[in-house]
């Protein structure tokens, strides 16, 4: 929601007249009749969000044989975007991006995806966290306005593996279990140090947030505890939780965010999707101080914002994230290539081809394939502005270039999950990038990514 001050800059003024009613009404209805409301308007809205997917994407579960994430969850195959009437990949591949936009061929899938309620936004989490947290903590991380729309099976392992920097020779250390404050003491007692226990602890500690709080003015049904860093972040990968981002206004023009995972957090130098933030200190601060609260200042003094003191909160957190590590990769070798002898013939041509041909490794360079920059793929080329339930599909500027070791156990893909698959992915960027691959390119291109 946009903060009542930003109206007359963003809304026409018969349209800020309006929404200032509607704020107005909303502060005076009581929390009863609030619930009753938006759960009358909840189905209609779940609806359209599953015609839209439903239009987008084949959403079948259809795994790839032999090929699973590290605990052995089945990896998704094959691309699921569906494609204009008419045409095929290859058509499209071998058109100019004037001549997609102007034909208004771009495949609906690789718009901007809306947040499950575009127009509502904030944090929604998949059914498995919010059953086991419930489970073990008896904290209720459901909203009674709105659901979590992607299927299970297109999303990561829960839970997920942990795996160590320092003590690699332990493999996983979540014990197939979802950290929570119930466990990690007991789980990490003998593996961290006392200030690396001490953040752990931070990170699964709920706090007041927008969505999740003590307030009349929040989405769950009774007084909430708040959320923690890992409910987004399950044992310090991702669920594929979800959020709109709490800086960029009008709320038509906001992201939905796909949780990244926080595997390899000790090789990153840029944090946030769009913000650049230096360090995951900055990070850490930014979120309980601003995005926890959508970016509006008044509603986190109200809702109970929890500042975090730098010295001896946040560096705390900090360092533990610091030691959350890839999982094990065994056809690479130690230049984070792939070793002949591990290899098939398919992804070693796959290899081939992202290092070259496809253009991939311009930004995703080994050992850990990010160059920790941002780069902008001007994606609004292809297509002209629309609406898609509550977002405007137009320019997302410069993103941040994400690590791709361990990929495919953090689908869906994108910085909006548009993407479902790797298969999408090559497709998309084939397409952006103009590498004119072909069928046995692209499927090779997959098999390599898969090994990472």
């Amino acid at each position: 929601m946009n903060h009542p001050f930003c109206i007359p800059r963003f809304v026409p003024a018969c349209a800020a007249a309006l929404l200032a009613g509607s704020l107005l009404a909303a502060a005076e209805e009581d929390f009863d009749s609030l619930v009753k409301r938006l759960q009358q308007e909840k189905a209609s809205f779940a609806e359209r969000q599953q015609k839209l997917l439903n239009e987008r994407y084949d959403l079948a579960d259809r795994p790839a044989k032999e090929v699973t994430m590290a605990r052995g969850k089945p990896v998704q195959a094959g691309v699921r975007v569906k494609l204009p009437e008419g045409t095929t990949w290859d058509k499209l591949a071998a058109m100019s991006p004037e001549i997609i936009q102007s034909k208004n061929l771009w495949p609906e899938g690789f718009y901007p995806l809306p947040h499950p309620h575009h127009e509502a936004g904030g944090m929604v989490f998949p059914k498995p966290l919010i059953e086991e947290t419930q489970k073990q903590t008896a904290r209720d991380l459901s909203r009674f306005d709105l659901d979590y729309d992607l299927p299970q099976h297109l999303l990561p392992e829960f839970p997920a593996p942990i795996y160590l920097t320092t003590r690699p020779d332990l493999g996983d250390v979540s014990q197939g279990k979802l950290v929570t404050q119930t466990n990690f003491y007991g789980l990490f007692k003998d593996i961290l140090n006392p200030k690396q226990l001490e953040g752990l602890r931070l990170l699964v500690t709920p706090f007041p947030q927008q969505q999740f709080n003590s307030t009349e003015d929040r989405r769950s049904l009774h007084p909430s505890l708040g959320v923690a860093c890992f409910d987004c972040h399950a044992n310090g990968h991702t669920n594929a939780a979800t959020h709109t981002v709490g800086d960029i206004r009008p709320n038509e023009h906001r992201h939905r965010i796909d949780t990244p995972s926080l595997r390899g957090l000790n090789i990153q130098r840029l944090f946030g999707s769009q913000r650049a933030l230096k360090t995951v200190e900055d990070f850490t601060e930014f979120e309980q101080r601003a995005a926890y609260f959508d970016g509006i200042p008044a509603d986190a003094a109200r809702k109970g914002v929890n500042v975090l003191e730098r010295g001896s909160q946040v560096h705390f957190m900090a360092e533990f994230q610091a030691l959350l590590d890839f999982p094990p990769a065994p056809k690479l070798d130690v230049f984070g290539k792939l070793h002949p002898a591990r290899a098939s013939e398919a992804e070693l041509r796959g290899q081939a081809l992202f290092f070259g041909k496809a253009q991939c490794a311009v930004c995703h360079p080994a050992p850990y394939y990010t160059d920790n920059s941002m780069h902008n793929l001007q994606v609004e080329r292809f297509f002209k502005e629309k609406m898609i339930n509550g977002r405007k599909a137009s320019a997302d500027g410069p993103i941040k270039t994400f690590p791709l070791r361990s990929i495919k156990d953090s689908p869906p893909y994108l910085h909006d999950d548009r993407l479902l698959t790797l298969a999408d992915t090559v497709e998309f960027f084939n397409l952006v990038l103009e590498s004119h691959l072909n069928e046995e390119e692209k499927k090779d291109l997959v098999a390599f990514l898969l090994t990472l």
